[in-house]
């Protein structure tokens, strides 16, 4: 296999290496290995590849292994830099600013070399950053629904804090109320301020300066939305959150401040408490768990993955489906059989027809909840969904388990029942024989694309986030009082 040119850049440093080490000249190792002086210089300068009986006379003459000639480790630090700086050069992101790469030379210094570095390696970052597609987006999320997947959605660690937190300010049980958490952020120093000017792109602002949590305004008297960004824009500092490294970093913060919320809206003794009466009574019901503490219907079904098997030790999953029928929130420990791309990515895919998420969407009734059986490849699963309706339109948060831990949900006597093959297509994506004799060749559908399949995630220190405005909206308020 032909070297390439950094590993024939690699070898030549490793020749000086040993000649200098030596003291050698290039003339005089050259007369010790029968070849010109000139010639090694265009070895050691990555020019030329040796011949092994060359490489064998070299290692002879200065007591070295061919082997360790060969090595891809740089021989010292300088040989080090000099590599890094040729391979950022050769990159083509350097290369499509048709810049000149800068020639490195005997009296270049170290530090002129490591500052060159840094703008390379800032160049790269940015590119990076850039190129951050949705589909960097979804593996990302793929590897952090496995891991938590792993641990049954369950984090200690922030359950204990968020206990700590709310015994602090003096919460006993019931749904937390917005003074409590007023109260909350005047403990770690904060006052939470209602403007009607945030960046669209924010949900809330932190101004760590003058202590200052930035809040939109309410809509809906007593609705949990503001709790819920209140306390997430706490959980930032009480976490010691950073500015994100990378999206993997942004959505793991995301996590853990959406999960610090929950936990003081639904605090883990007061919840398990709940659940575990309602378990023993054969009751358990995702709305009564949400009226009980006051919040969403998704974040009562969210929570309940958090809980459920690690206190209950019932599997379970979750879904929120869009009116189309995509995944737009997941998590499953039951071996629910799911749709899935070829990077194991379950957002955006569609849910089987038959599953209750989108079969709920039939239903007249939506203010209660809608319970099935669904049979499917994986064993049969009792799920209950609740449909709403949101400025983006429909959704479906549902919430089952397998068969055998529907005894212990209201709703388990429903004689509704559908059975999934998928993801054989005969299932629900491929038309009936008949249809397809039918309109084969005499349709042409125009597919709906979504636009986010070309965009890059946003760019900036938080990502998502446009820092001009949120940095134009701080000098706004800095000076009010």
């Amino acid at each position: 296999m032909t070297p390439t040119a950094l590993e024939l850049s690699t070898l030549g440093h490793r020749i000086r290496h040993q000649r200098v080490s030596h003291g050698y000249t290039l003339d005089e190792l050259g007369a010790l290995v029968g070849v010109a002086g000139s010639q090694l210089s265009l070895i050691e300068n990555g020019k030329r590849e040796p011949k092994l009986s060359l490489l064998q006379a070299i290692a002879h003459a200065t007591g070295t292994d061919v082997t360790d000639l060969l090595s891809a480790e740089p021989p010292n630090a300088r040989a080090a830099l000099e590599l890094e700086l040729k391979r950022a050069q050769t990159s083509p992101v350097f290369r499509r600013l048709g810049i000149e790469p800068v020639r490195v030379t005997k009296t270049m210094s170290d530090e002129t070399i490591a500052s060159v570095l840094g703008l390379h390696r800032e160049l790269q970052r940015r590119e990076r950053e850039a190129i951050a597609t949705p589909e960097e987006a979804r593996r990302a999320n793929t590897e952090l629904r496995l891991r938590l997947r792993e641990k049954d959605n369950y984090l200690p660690d922030i359950e204990k804090l968020a206990e700590k937190q709310l015994k602090s300010a003096g919460h006993g049980a019931g749904a937390l109320t917005h003074r409590t958490v007023s109260l909350m952020a005047q403990q770690l120093g904060f006052e939470l301020i209602y403007v009607s000017d945030l960046p669209h792109s924010a949900r809330s602002v932190t101004d760590l300066e003058n202590g200052r949590i930035y809040l939109p305004p309410a809509s809906i008297p007593g609705g949990h939305g503001l709790r819920s960004m209140a306390l997430q824009a706490m959980a930032h500092r009480l976490l010691g959150h950073t500015p994100p490294t990378d999206y993997a970093d942004f959505l793991q913060q995301r996590l853990e401040i959406n999960y610090f919320a929950a936990c003081c809206l639904m605090p883990e003794t007061n919840a398990v408490a709940f659940l575990a009466q309602a378990k023993k009574d054969k009751n358990l019901a995702v709305e009564d768990f949400r009226d009980a503490f006051g919040v969403t219907h998704e974040a009562a079904g969210m929570r309940l993955t958090n809980l459920a098997t690690v206190h209950l030790g019932i599997p379970l999953h979750f879904l929120r489906v869009d009116g189309s029928g995509a995944i737009t929130r997941v998590y499953e420990n039951d071996e629910l059989p799911l749709p899935m791309d070829v990077t194991g990515a379950v957002e955006g895919q569609m849910v089987c027809r038959k599953f209750a998420a989108r079969s709920a969407f039939a239903e007249q009734n939506r203010t209660t909840e809608h319970y099935q059986y669904t049979d499917t490849p994986a064993g049969t699963f009792w799920c209950s969904s609740q449909t709403g309706t949101t400025s983006d339109g429909e959704f479906s948060i549902t919430v089952g388990v397998p068969f055998d831990d529907a005894r212990w949900f209201r709703g388990r006597e429903t004689q509704k029942r559908a059975t999934s093959t998928c993801p054989d297509d005969s299932c629900c994506r491929s038309a009936d024989a008949d249809l397809t004799r039918r309109w084969e060749g005499k349709a042409w559908p125009s597919a709906r694309v979504h636009m986010q399949m070309f965009s890059p995630l946003p760019r900036g220190a938080f990502p998502g986030v446009d820092d001009g405005e949120v940095y134009a909206f701080l000098d706004r308020h800095a000076d009010v009082d």
